[in-house]
């Protein structure tokens, strides 16, 4: 009995259910074709569906919400990661353009000395290596042979002297620097009241400095002394800056002493030299005559060979 009472009921829920839909429908359809007017209906209608539209609307809000967010989200991290290729570009760009700016300055500077230095002929060339068990005694250059290049040529900047080249290739060279402990440069004080000569050598034991030994005990070498080249040996051409005498020491023998040299040149930054591939002296400055006491002065009417012509004669 009781299974056929429920399913009696569920029949009788099940056509009101149907009923009120078609009620429903029914109501909605003639509303809308304006047949006939239900206002207490609408407002019933109004009370049951205004809960549904307040959550659907609220729904929809939350879901344009929530696409808002995630597109901005989206395009907030394309934007950062195009911004962070183009930070990352203009870094390069950056770093390019001091380098080519540091470049220039140096090349000027190097193209103003050769312009300057009117006796040498040299080529210009690039810092391409440094062996690294010599450091500081040998570096390798971009050019060689192919461009005029041969041995014992000396290699220079704007500041001063670099060394020589000891091994001249096709397209590339070895130069040895007056670091080298091996090198040997004739120089002299270039102080006008002193002129004293002597040698300067590298230091295994301090490789940035070399010194100047060779110098009598009592020669006149000071602190601050300017060293030049002496042109003496016939590789380097006098007159090249070598460095200053930053302090000048005795031997232990006593009887010579020799000077601490502070080269002219940044051997550790060095990346451009000049290499001079000929050497010519300074054309004479034109002489000028004395000035004649007044009452001897030649007579400039008279030909030079009178007096001449005139013992001749005699």
């Amino acid at each position: 009995m009781s299974r056929v009472r429920r399913e009696h009921d569920s029949n009788r829920k099940l056509w009101i259910l149907l009923f009120v839909v078609i009620a429903v429908f029914c109501l909605i359809f003639f509303s809308a074709r304006g047949r006939f007017s239900t206002p207490y209906t609408s407002r019933a209608m109004t009370m049951v569906i205004s809960p549904f539209q307040r959550v659907a609307s609220w729904v929809g809000d939350q879901a344009h919400w929530v696409t808002s967010n995630i597109w901005d989200i989206i395009t907030v991290h394309e934007q950062n990661k195009m911004l962070r290729n183009e930070v990352a570009q203009l870094r390069v760009q950056n770093l390019q353009a001091n380098e080519a700016l540091a470049e220039n300055e140096r090349l000027r500077a190097l193209w103003g000395y050769k312009q300057s230095a009117v006796k040498f002929d040299m080529v210009t060339a690039r810092v391409i290596g440094r062996e690294s068990d010599t450091w500081t005694r040998m570096i390798v250059i971009n050019k060689g042979t192919m461009d005029g290049l041969e041995d014992d040529m000396p290699v220079v900047t704007e500041k001063g002297l670099v060394g020589r080249i000891s091994e001249a290739g096709p397209y590339s060279s070895k130069v040895q620097l007056i670091l080298d402990p091996r090198s040997s440069v004739g120089t002299l004080v270039q102080r006008g009241n002193s002129r004293v000569f002597g040698i300067v050598e590298g230091d295994s034991g301090n490789p940035f400095m070399p010194r100047m030994k060779n110098i009598s005990r009592n020669a006149d070498v000071e602190e601050g002394d300017m060293i030049v080249t002496s042109g003496f040996g016939g590789v380097y051409p006098k007159g090249i800056a070598v460095g200053t005498a930053s302090k000048v020491e005795n031997d232990g023998d006593g009887l010579l002493k020799h000077a601490v040299i502070e080269t002219a040149v940044d051997f550790q930054t060095l990346e451009d030299v000049a290499v001079i591939t000929a050497s010519r002296e300074a054309p004479p400055e034109p002489l000028v005559p004395p000035e004649q006491t007044p009452g001897t002065e030649t007579n400039p009417t008279e030909p030079a060979n009178a007096g001449g012509n005139g013992g001749a004669a005699n």
